[in-house]
């Protein structure tokens, strides 16, 4: 609770820092981004209260209405009457003052619903036809959805995520490696199918051949992460934001909190990354059964890849995804979720204090299950 506490302190920092010139080019308001981050806050903090206080075992029997609700929203954003359109891509629903992105939500319903059924399948997970072919078709058809938005980003997660939970079930070692060949073919005919797709793998490999083109987003996140040098210019300091940086305030935020808070900013910043990750592990370690110990290498996975692609691409060490950072970036709606996501953790925490039944199952289903491999 304190590092995300932390966490949620910097975002807030952080997006009034990279958005007042932005809020007041655009809607005359330098606070407009801030208070709405801070409006998801509060509930972020409410969804985090709710989860943690009742049996996370409960979820189980939920999942399947929640990924049911997960799909109407993914559904409904594609419907022009209902979905809002921005940038080519109809990814939100409009709900009041507040603009909601389902997609998000539906990285925690499906790790939930995922648990729940990979903790059912037993022995049926080791067979071709009730275990990989059920698993794509259920991860597929939600996949789908979202890459059809278009969000690519967010699809990647979802499979990557997923797909780790696979293998901690105990997937075969076959099963997996056709998941990961299959998903590597996919991608290569998205990133290339779409221009701006494989601009950002041109932008990776050559920003400096095109830098007022396909180059520019890379170079001015690398002129604003470097600018700060080893202790910042200083909260609010940045030059970046004032229009040089696309998305300064949403995936790029990691940029400038390395332009005013410096090297050591950014590695105090990944360093509470490192330290909830770390307390995560020990979670699982403690989980009393299978189902709870899924959920929290899922919500670790997730918050993890976002983290490590997300930074990746501003430190142009892998391409850029506009994924955004975890707890830090503009985003109600996945403030919300991680917040909520963050109160299963707490949840799965204050009721898995007995470790006498997992640990002994779960150790003696490795063992046999590595053996076989």
């Amino acid at each position: 609770m304190v590092v995300v506490a932390l966490l949620m302190v910097i975002g807030l920092l952080a997006v009034y820092s990279s958005s007042y010139a932005l809020g007041h080019n655009e809607f005359g308001d330098v606070n407009y981004f801030i208070f709405r981050q801070a409006i998801w806050s509060v509930l972020g903090l409410i969804a985090l209260y709710v989860f943690m206080r009742f049996d996370y075992r409960l979820l189980k029997s939920l999942s399947p209405l929640m990924l049911a609700l997960v799909i109407g929203g993914l559904i409904a954003v594609l419907l022009p009457s209902i979905g809002l359109e921005r940038n080519g891509a109809a990814r939100w629903i409009s709900v009041g003052p507040l603009v909601v992105q389902p997609s998000e939500f539906a990285k925690l319903v499906l790790i939930i619903y995922i648990s729940a059924w990979l903790a059912s399948r037993g022995d049926q997970l080791q067979n071709f036809s009730t275990g990989f072919i059920p698993f794509i078709l259920i991860v597929g058809a939600i996949a789908w959805l979202v890459m059809i938005e278009p969000d690519m980003g967010t699809t990647i997660i979802l499979v990557l995520t997923v797909g780790t939970l696979f293998f901690v079930a105990g997937a075969p070692l076959n099963h997996i490696g056709i998941l990961l060949a299959g998903g590597f073919l996919l991608g290569l005919l998205l990133i290339f199918g779409a221009d701006y797709r494989s601009d950002r793998v041109f932008s990776f490999v050559s920003a400096e051949e095109e830098p007022d083109g396909r180059g520019y987003h890379t170079e001015q996140l690398l002129v604003g992460l470097g600018s700060g040098g080893a202790t910042g210019l200083g909260w609010g300091a940045s030059r970046q934001k004032l229009f040089y940086t696309p998305g300064s305030h949403t995936d790029g935020v990691f940029a400038i909190i390395g332009e005013e808070l410096g090297f050591v900013g950014g590695i105090g910043v990944m360093g509470l990354y490192g330290v909830l990750l770390w307390r995560g592990i020990r979670l699982f370690r403690n989980c009393r059964d299978q189902f709870g110990a899924l959920i929290v290498v899922g919500i670790l996975s997730w918050i993890a890849y976002q983290t490590i692609i997300n930074i990746g691409g501003i430190t142009r060490t892998m391409p850029l995804t506009g994924i955004p950072l975890p707890f830090i970036s503009y985003g109600g709606s996945a403030l919300l979720a991680l917040m909520a996501a963050t109160g299963v953790l707490l949840n799965i925490s204050r009721y898995g204090h007995d470790k006498s039944y997992y640990e002994r199952d779960s150790r003696a289903k490795s063992k046999a299950a590595w053996a076989d491999r």
